[in-house]
């Protein structure tokens, strides 16, 4: 999966814990989906349309009531639910709001590595400064990433990198840094 495929995804906040829980053989219906992942309706349905926009799950021809669809997932579907499963499995119920934040997964893969600021910013080019800022403080603030500051550059600058739970959730990721 690419990083800008992960971005989109990562957008909704309940886009992983579906696709989760679907490869782990949830029903593919709306009340199964909702009562396995704890989202509320209209987050639901704006996850599950996301997901159908991005053409990771399709609507299941001849199964369903037609107010009571039932869906399936894609080939590409398929690989995103794997990954989905592999990170819903490393986070815990702490961590896991802090995994349906847009940034979080995105900037945990990418800091599989240590990185600069700069660097992670030009990796994932729509975040802005804000958006980056905040999600590195909140991932340090849960020891997801931990800043290390390059004292022999000049001048000194701090270095990201995934460590614990968030090296985890990166390398379930599997994104070729």
């Amino acid at each position: 999966m690419d990083i800008s495929l992960l971005v989109k995804l990562a957008s909704r906040a309940w886009s992983l814990p579906i696709l989760a829980r679907i490869a782990e053989g949830t029903p593919c219906r709306q009340a199964p989906l909702i009562t396995a992942t704890g989202a509320g309706r209209t987050a639901f349905a704006a996850s599950l349309a996301h997901l159908i926009d991005l053409g990771l799950l399709e609507r299941n021809p001849g199964h369903g009531h037609p107010l009571r669809p039932e869906f399936r997932l894609t080939e590409a579907g398929e690989v995103a639910a794997g990954m989905a499963a592999r990170i819903m499995a490393v986070s815990s119920d702490e961590t896991s709001p802090l995994l349906r934040r847009s940034w979080s997964v995105p900037v945990l893969a990418v800091t599989a590595t240590p990185r600069l600021f700069t660097e992670i910013k030009h990796t994932l080019p729509p975040i802005t400064d804000r958006a980056l800022s905040h999600s590195l403080q909140q991932l340090e603030a849960h020891a997801m990433v931990q800043r290390d500051v390059d004292v022999a550059a000049r001048p000194p600058r701090p270095l990201y990198h995934a460590i614990d739970v968030g090296a985890e959730i990166a390398q379930a990721v599997g994104l070729a840094a």
